[in-house]
């Protein structure tokens, strides 16, 4: 469960850089030797008073196939509305939603098939995808967000720390980013880590290191 989290920590850029007829980013996920585990794609869409995110992922394991796919949806102020999870790792496949009721302050999260539960939210809570576009739009106005808790399923409490500005390679070319370092919690197991930001208005996210027990895992824009 952390490491999918994780996976959504990894993409997003603000909404006051995204044009109208909507954005899509492309991103490659590597093992620690450097060979290619999978690509991810995210893409965010305006309808009317919402704004829709969606994130897929594809590996390929030896014998094992994951294609994760990711929705969420928000008011135009990026606070979460209804979030959507459809996991499929080889032969098991799990579908969950989170619906978020800001005026009583509670979400419900219900498994396809499976069991509902309610949990008390903030009037402004925001899932994994949602959580990302306010990142961004928090780092383009100059600011960290304080900790708060993130919605994948149980909540994720998650803290950033700006680290300041470092040169890295995207691509065949070298370039300015800012470096912050995100810490998560969850019921179970914590996590550091360490995401590469340009410096360009929209903060677009150029890289990110994920440690896990194998290893450091890369993720990389796809200029």
């Amino acid at each position: 469960m952390m490491k999918q989290f994780v996976v959504l920590m990894l993409f997003g850029w603000p909404l006051a850089a995204v044009p109208s007829n909507g954005e899509a980013l492309h991103y490659t996920i590597s093992w620690p030797s450097g060979l290619s585990l999978g690509e991810g794609e995210m893409k965010v869409t305006r309808n009317g008073e919402n704004w829709s995110f969606e994130f897929q992922f594809e590996a390929a394991l030896p014998g094992f196939a994951v294609a994760d796919r990711f929705v969420s949806l928000t008011g135009l102020n990026r606070c979460s509305v209804q979030f959507d999870k459809d996991l499929r790792h080889g032969a098991r496949k799990s579908q969950e939603k989170i619906t978020f009721d800001a005026s009583s302050g509670k979400a419900t999260r219900q498994t396809v098939g499976g069991g509902k539960s309610e949990m008390d939210v903030p009037a402004c809570a925001h899932d994994a995808l949602s959580y990302l576009f306010h990142l961004r739009h928090e780092l383009a106005q100059g600011r960290i967000p304080a900790a708060e808790n993130v919605y994948y399923g149980a909540p994720y409490r998650v803290r950033l720390e700006y680290k300041g500005s470092q040169k890295i390679k995207v691509g065949e070319a070298m370039e300015d980013a800012d470096r912050v370092l995100a810490f998560v919690k969850g019921p179970s197991s914590e996590l550091q880590l360490e995401l590469f930001f340009g410096k360009d208005a929209a903060r677009t996210p150029l890289a990110a290191k994920v440690p896990v027990a194998v290893g450091t895992f890369t993720v990389e824009l796809v200029r």
